[in-house]
């Protein structure tokens, strides 16, 4: 599987590292759609990634498996934030990750759009692997 294939199959969240104020990283782990070359996250206008990345844009990503046999994409991006006050980015997010599993849930993550940014990964530079055929039978 190529790593736009992984991206595009695989629904585990991003983790993004951003450098805080105080210059040790920060992990946040946010949903994401891979789309034109591009990660799309969304967060609230109150979450602390939103203000770490207002300050510093440069980040680094990893997407990967949780379970044998690993497979995964990181790299490094850099951030730019867009209101997403009409969800467009967000329901995009919800239907892949929730699709309608959780209309409670959703319905409440689209009553706070109007505060949400929508968070795009300009990817730099990445990396990817697969143990799958030094894995199998694990």
């Amino acid at each position: 599987m190529d790593s736009i294939e992984f991206l595009n199959n695989t629904l585990v969240p991003v983790r993004l590292a951003a450098i805080d104020k105080d210059g040790f990283p920060l992990i946040c782990s946010l949903w994401f759609i891979h789309q034109d070359g591009e990660l799309l996250c969304a967060s609230h206008a109150s979450a602390k990634i939103i203000r770490v990345i207002k300050e510093n844009p440069h980040c680094a990503f990893e997407v990967s498996t949780n379970a044998i046999p690993y497979k995964g994409v990181r790299g490094k991006a850099v951030a730019t934030l867009k209101s997403d006050a009409e969800g467009l980015v967000l329901s995009k997010l919800i239907a892949r990750y929730l699709a309608s599993s959780q209309p409670k849930l959703s319905k409440w993550l689209l009553s706070r759009r109007k505060d949400e940014y929508a968070i795009h990964l300009k990817i730099t530079s990445q990396s990817s692997w697969d143990f799958s055929s030094r894995m199998q039978g694990a």
